[in-house]
């Protein structure tokens, strides 16, 4: 194993030598390769960590450092990274919150892998991939990577393999986990990139010719095995977020899309009212009275509780969630305590209900809440930055769709779904604080800068 590790590496940074821009698309491809995980000198590395610091030191010796005399002398004249302000406080705020928690170990490792290296990945695409060919680059690298992971995940849709989970596994009860692990991060990984294809479909200029024909059925298929490997992992928060996404796409891509669209959301909600069962389960998935939703709710309660005095502001630092919230952490539910009359008195007469309405909870790695998780991690500053820097990504994106004139104002638009997607879901669960899903932010980042940049400089 630690020697075909070593001639992937190797293999990668020859590929990284001869073609710089090529190697960067093999890390946007390759996102889950985050679960090969590895040591160098005692320090916790992975493979796409290690195409990350290989691509940015190969592009910076030979690139930059040669030239950072002129580099520096230029630098007035240079056009600025978007959002290069707020990636610089993120930075800084992100450090802070490693002092916070000590200096740990962890701490390091989490800073390192969630913030310091997607952020050199950012860097990296708006220099080697610019413009609109390196646009269609970065997608089609990550057609290529949501290709592989639907593949995975429809292989054990249909065979039940490889799920290690036996609930998970089996046909009654089978949510797909193509290969992160749990189900939930295939809506969390898929969801984002299928927003992202359906605006790049638009694009692609009707020529009628075999060519179109292959390559609009190709992104077609994509986005329906897409939605399908979504449903078969039963991620309701990102078929939630997927949906909100295709909501706000359609809503603003034109007007009579908007009549469609709020028609027959307004027709969705007259039928769920009318129908008692519907209704039953939408009320409980809004107001999160099934049990994943109260465990959630349980989950924020104690999340809070951790978050007074100076750790309102400071937060808890990195990596030290599970720690701050244990002395709070109530270690089961009883749920389901609305659906009983006079709940809590049956509880006391019976130990069968008890038994059977009792759910152990663990304590997970993080609240399960988008501004929660960032504001425990990082603090207020840090929740304040996201903040602003996703309202900032949404508010441009929009802009840049009203005044692109070619077709690529379809692919700010396909962005913009994509950040709604993820807002959605990450009301509910963790949508940045993992491997391939923070260098996937960065990424939207990286090419919402690039039409950004376009624009400046009226190419598009």
């Amino acid at each position: 194993m630690i020697s075909i590790l070593i001639a992937s590496l190797i293999f990668f940074s020859i590929i990284a030598i001869l073609r710089l821009d090529l190697a960067v698309l093999f890390i946007i491809a390759l996102l889950p390769s985050y679960l090969i995980r590895f040591a160098v000198l005692g320090v916790p590395m992975t493979f796409l960590e290690a195409m990350i610091l290989i691509s940015f030191a190969l592009w910076f010796f030979q690139k930059v450092a040669p030239n950072l005399k002129t580099w520096l002398k230029n630098r007035n004249t240079r056009v600025a990274y978007p959002f290069g302000l707020e990636i610089i406080a993120l930075i800084i705020i992100s450090f802070i919150a490693v002092g916070i928690s000590g200096f740990s170990f962890g701490a390091m490792g989490i800073w390192k892998a969630y913030f310091f290296e997607p952020i050199l990945l950012f860097i990296l695409i708006l220099n080697i991939l610019p413009g609109q060919v390196g646009r269609k680059k970065i997608i089609n690298a990550l057609l290529i990577g949501a290709g592989g992971t639907i593949l995975v995940a429809l292989f054990q849709q249909a065979t039940g393999l490889f799920i290690f989970n036996k609930f998970w596994a089996d046909i009654e009860t089978r949510r797909v986990v193509s290969w992160f692990g749990y189900p939930n991060a295939v809506g969390l990984f898929l969801a984002p990139l299928t927003m992202i294809f359906i605006g790049w479909g638009l694009t692609i200029k009707n020529t009628k010719n075999n060519y179109y024909i292959l390559k609009s059925s190709a992104l077609l298929l994509i986005i329906l095995l897409s939605l399908m490997a979504i449903y078969f992992a039963k991620s309701e928060g990102a078929l939630i977020g997927l949906l909100a996404g295709i909501f706000f796409f359609c809503f603003f891509s034109r007007k009579i899309m908007r009549l469609i669209v709020g028609g027959g959301a307004i027709l969705a909600i007259i039928i769920i009212i009318s129908i008692p069962s519907l209704k039953a389960y939408a009320t409980d998935k809004v107001f999160l009275n099934d049990l994943s939703g109260e465990i959630r709710q349980r989950q924020w309660k104690e999340t809070m509780m951790t978050l007074k005095g100076w750790r309102f502001i400071t937060g808890n630092g990195l990596d030290n969630y599970q720690t701050a919230v244990k002395p709070y952490h109530q270690e089961g539910i009883f749920f389901n305590s609305n659906k009983l009359e006079d709940f809590d008195n049956q509880l006391r007469a019976s130990a069968e209900l008890r038994a059977k309405y009792w759910q152990p909870v663990e304590i997970y790695m993080y609240p399960h809440n988008i501004f929660l998780n960032f504001w425990s991690e990082l603090g207020l500053l840090g929740l304040l930055i996201f903040t602003w820097l996703i309202g900032k990504y949404i508010l441009l994106s929009l802009k840049l769709f009203y005044t692109i004139q070619t077709r690529e104002k379809y692919i700010a638009l396909g962005l913009f779904g994509a950040m709604i997607a993820i807002l959605i879901h990450g009301l509910v669960d963790v949508p940045y604080f993992k491997n391939d899903l923070s260098a996937m932010f960065f990424i939207l980042l990286a090419l919402l800068s690039s039409l950004i940049i376009d624009t400046k400089n009226q190419n598009i």
